[in-house]
């Protein structure tokens, strides 16, 4: 009872705009390729505690010097938004692991309402999209929100305003009705459909005796996820869509939390859906644009770096343990991200009433 009134007194001195708390930080191991969530590893809370006072120690100086180079972006909330005075701020947001936690059953990852109703206030004031590796429907069902963009598929699938086409992407954009007028789908790996429920079918009659696995049809791209899978049986399967690929040599496999992700090799990324959407959004331009981006996944690194060759953005990764990443600030989990967007919409609320009241005395502001 104790410990659960001292994690609400931490969240709580979040939201009010204090450093986080020494005391909330997971004590974690030193990194290394087998204890990288990024690579599979057991992400239990117990898995990541040490109780060796040594390795304790070793784990406080890995962890402190990690947010050293990847400082809290909850605790460096004023500075950032002391830069971005008087520029664009656009936002783009991973969804499993930074909207909604991560689960057993991909089914069953719902953001909370306090998460959907954080996401829709920030929407009001920024351009704001949604970057998953789930299905473009999937994320907008579990989203449930219209006033967003939805990219899906690590960005092969996405929906957002129409703009003049360039000519080398013609071929891969649908007009499409939306709810405000029509709007454009933008899907430059269309031709790899039906290679990819070929593969959807080979994979689930050869891991069908696999206890644990599980087949996900993202539209442009496949995920195998293997967290219900017993240890004992992942090299098992990992072979088998190894084999099922050697026939597809026009697919790529890559390994997430829990999860085999299977994508057409096609010089398209999340990096490269938001640099689109930049574009479409009539954001592209770097001295006054700063877009800002969350995410918790190996795939959300190819944005990180974009932002970071922009020189202005914030790439923010989400994670309790210390791992290579791109990422300039950090948030622990799901919750800090929460923290986070709900400060965000009440500075822009703040400084919109500001310029109001310069405006109405006549100050410069």
């Amino acid at each position: 009872m104790i410990s659960e009134i001292q994690r609400n007194f931490a969240k709580l001195s979040q939201a009010m705009g204090f450093q986080r708390s020494p005391s909330s930080k997971q004590k974690v191991k030193p990194i290394s390729k087998e204890n990288n969530d990024e690579n599979g590893g057991d992400h239990s809370i117990n898995a990541r505690t040490t109780s060796d006072p040594t390795d304790s120690v070793t784990s406080d100086a890995n962890y402190n010097s990690w947010m050293t180079e990847h400082p809290s972006a909850l605790g460096s909330f004023d500075k950032m938004m002391k830069a971005a005075k008087g520029k664009k701020i656009a936002v783009f947001l991973d969804y499993d692991g930074t909207l909604s936690p991560i689960v057993d059953d991909p089914d069953r990852a719902f953001m909370s309402d306090e998460m959907r109703a954080a996401v829709r206030e920030v929407a009001k004031f920024f351009p704001t999209a949604i970057i998953s590796g789930r299905s473009r429907e999937k994320v907008k069902e579990f989203v449930e929100l219209s006033n967003v963009y939805y990219a899906g598929s690590h960005g092969m699938d996405i929906q957002a305003p129409p703009r003049p086409v360039k000519a080398c992407e013609g071929k891969y954009h649908t007009l499409v009705p939306g709810k405000k007028g029509n709007e454009v789908l933008f899907q430059p790996a269309k031709k790899f459909l039906p290679a990819i429920q070929e593969i959807i079918k080979e994979l689930e009659e050869e891991t069908k005796k696999i206890q644990g696995a599980r087949i996900e049809d993202n539209r442009f791209c496949i995920s195998v996820h293997f967290r219900q899978v017993r240890e004992e049986d992942y090299n098992m399967l990992q072979e088998k869509v190894k084999a099922v690929l050697r026939n597809y040599p026009d697919f790529d496999l890559s390994e997430g939390k829990k999860v085999m992700e299977i994508r057409p090799s096609i010089e398209w990324d999340k990096g490269h859906a938001l640099e689109y959407l930049l574009d479409t959004l009539g954001l592209s331009n770097p001295n006054d644009v700063l877009p800002l981006y969350i995410g918790d996944d190996r795939t959300d690194e190819d944005a990180f770096k974009v932002i970071k060759g922009r020189g202005q953005g914030y790439p923010i990764i989400v994670s309790s343990t210390p791992k290579e990443t791109k990422a300039s600030y950090s948030l622990n989990d799901p919750s800090e991200v929460l923290i986070f967007l709900l400060r965000l919409s009440r500075w822009r609320k703040s400084s919109s009433s500001s310029k109001q009241l310069a405006q109405i005395w006549d100050i410069g502001y």
